[in-house]
């Protein structure tokens, strides 16, 4: 079995985060932020061992940081973060591992599963590295000197790249010492260890990650990470059947001998969402943001609902954890479009495919729904806000 070692990448000063101690010192529910990012990678299956880079004069913090976990000398980082990882994977040159994850200290929320992903795609044959990231939901703009938008710039195949980064040890030690030796100004310097892999020619794919594996950068972004509470809420929808040749559940259009019935598309799933959504800010219900009355909304898509319900949490700082999704119903067949919906929902959403579950029953014949008069639905949200 090939080994990894995780490279956690400690040595930044943090310049944005200001406060008394670098950002991966800093406490978070009681811990340092460098204790949670170290817990979260030893729990990853396929990190055999693990290699921290601090910056010198950190000794005393990072000791206080890593007393839970039984790990070598640190490395000592250089002037910049390339050169930092670089002194990283010399040191480990000596014994060197299959395989490398490079990860920042202070993107403590990064999942085990997401890991193991992103080893998996580094070790196919023919790749020599693998790079957690997130496809950008957002409309991008250009904007010139004064704050004036000089363009829309496409978002089509745009990823914002995240950690771990997992390479091939000998190709990206290789890769590292030549960009090294080419140096780097502040205009021409590598951000990433991908980007140091890419300028070397080496094959690197994109693995979606989550929106969740977020980097602290600044007190703020600390701030509501140590102060953010869970809450869950429920969903329930009901749409009859009515003439037609079809029905659309969770984003996704399904052949069948009848319609729903609906002031929108009838899109009974992700009605039943929005409301979960809504009800975890206690901001109403769908109909309080689109009433049946308004002749707007007729026969629109209702991605537009959830959406909306989505953009409201975000508004309040908060982020979807889990939304799960329930369907009642004796036809269609939800099984073969289970997949679909999950990247539906998923897509409009914002989150990770594993934040989203289908699942579907039948009440044995019995209710409206066992006559086949109708199709029911019942979700729950889960969420992160701030406290309040």
């Amino acid at each position: 079995m090939p080994n990894c070692t995780a490279l956690i990448v400690a040595a930044g000063r943090g310049s944005r985060f200001g406060g008394p101690l670098p950002k991966q010192y800093a406490l978070l529910s009681g811990r340092p932020v460098l204790w949670h990012t170290l817990a979260a990678l030893r729990a990853a299956p396929g990190i055999d061992r693990m290699q921290v880079v601090i910056a010198p004069g950190d000794e005393r913090h990072y000791q206080a940081s890593t007393q839970d976990f039984d790990l070598p000398t640190p490395v000592l980082g250089g002037t910049s973060r390339q050169l930092s990882v670089l002194n990283g994977l010399e040191a480990l040159a000596g014994e060197p591992p299959d395989f490398v994850a490079i990860h920042d200290a202070a993107r403590p929320f990064v999942q085990p599963a997401d890991i193991a992903a992103c080893l998996e795609a580094a070790a196919a044959l023919g790749i020599d590295g693998a790079v957690l990231g997130v496809a950008l939901a957002d409309t991008l703009k250009r904007v010139e000197d004064g704050g004036v938008i000089a363009g829309t710039v496409p978002r089509r195949d745009l990823w914002r790249a995240q950690t771990p980064q997992v390479f091939r040890f000998e190709p990206l030690l290789q890769a590292h010492r030549a960009a090294a030796a080419l140096g780097a100004t502040e205009e021409t310097a590598l951000t990433d260890d991908a980007a140091v892999a890419e300028r070397a020619g080496l094959k690197v794919v994109m693995v979606a990650g989550s929106g969740d594996n977020a980097k602290i950068t600044t007190a703020e972004d600390l701030r509501r990470a140590s102060t953010m509470e869970t809450r869950i809420a429920f969903g329930f929808d009901v749409h009859a059947f009515a003439p037609g040749s079809g029905v659309v559940l969770g984003g996704v259009v399904i052949p069948h001998a009848q319609a729903l019935s609906g002031h929108s598309d009838a899109d009974v799933a992700l009605h039943a969402l929005t409301d979960a959504v809504l009800g975890s800010i206690g901001a109403g219900d769908i109909g309080t943001h689109f009433p049946p009355s308004d002749s707007r909304w007729r026969g629109v898509s209702s991605d537009r609902f959830l959406r909306h319900a989505v953009k409201l949490l975000a508004e309040r700082g908060g982020r979807i954890v889990h939304l799960d999704l329930t369907l009642i119903c004796e036809a269609p067949r939800v099984g073969p479009y289970r997949e679909a919906m999950i990247d539906s929902i998923a897509g409009i959403a914002g989150v990770g495919h594993d934040r989203v579950s289908v699942k579907a029953t039948t009440t044995e014949g019995l209710g409206f729904t066992g006559r086949r008069e109708g199709i029911a639905a019942q979700a729950v949200a889960t969420v992160e806000v701030p406290r309040t």
